[in-house]
């Protein structure tokens, strides 16, 4: 697929909830498109539904209605078995919280992946991106917060995905933790071109984009282009 082609497209996406009697309407008719090494920042306030946009797109969740296209295929007709499939070979996740396996070293805790993927980095590769050679030996008690998440981030790119999708990867960090952990992800996506979006409640990160896409009220209400990119030491947290 060449670089100015859509990797990932979603057409028409709405998701409803039922609470109780009530419906909740996540998403109404979300239109999007993501090119191939693209770096995405989300904003938007709780409840505008972007968290369930990026869960849609990583096949955690599925649509009410509309189609999301990657390699020609729609995940909205896939089994349960197939999505997983596609999660394990072509979508990194990232969370605000690490979710590590405390018993394991760091580099043990990338390895999880790497085992079971087709083509992975090395775990010592995927840690060395991010910054934790010298740190590859210790267990998550062992590493600050911003040293967890990027074992989080290193766990996530090992297996050379297409598709890195972070919520919140920043949320639960000082500034200055927070913009070693985003100089990681704009090296990973550098790197790696996977395609990158960002959920962030922090509004300044969006100098590091590509592109911003601004929701609200489960649509896509704002989309800009910087016409230059910061690097994450030169955002004013």
């Amino acid at each position: 697929m060449a670089d100015g082609d859509p990797v990932i497209e979603a057409r028409g996406l709405t998701k409803t909830y039922r609470n109780g009697p009530a419906e909740v309407q996540a998403l109404r008719g979300v239109d999007f498109q993501a090119r191939r090494g693209e770096f995405i920042v989300v904003l938007g306030p709780s409840g505008s539904g972007k968290s369930t946009f990026l869960n849609i797109l990583g096949g955690i969740d599925r649509a009410t209605s509309g189609s999301v296209i990657f390699g020609g295929q729609d995940l909205a007709v896939l089994d349960d078995r197939s999505l997983t499939r596609y999660r394990r070979a072509h979508v990194g996740f990232v969370f605000q919280f690490y979710n590590l396996v405390p018993s394991l070293t760091a580099r043990e805790n990338v390895a999880l992946v790497t085992e079971i993927a087709v083509q992975p980095m090395t775990p010592e590769a995927a840690l060395d991106l991010v910054g934790l050679s010298a740190r590859q030996d210790h267990f998550p008690a062992q590493l600050s917060g911003g040293e967890q998440q990027r074992v989080a981030i290193a766990r996530a790119i090992a297996k050379r995905p297409e598709l890195l999708f972070c919520d919140e990867p920043t949320g639960a960090l000082d500034s200055k933790t927070g913009i070693m952990v985003l100089e990681a992800l704009t090296e990973a996506n550098r790197v790696t071109g996977a395609t990158t979006l960002i959920i962030t409640h922090n509004a300044a990160i969006h100098e590091i984009a590509d592109r911003v896409l601004r929701f609200a009220d489960g649509r896509i209400v704002e989309e800009t282009v910087n016409s230059h990119r910061k690097r994450a030491d030169q955002v004013s947290w």
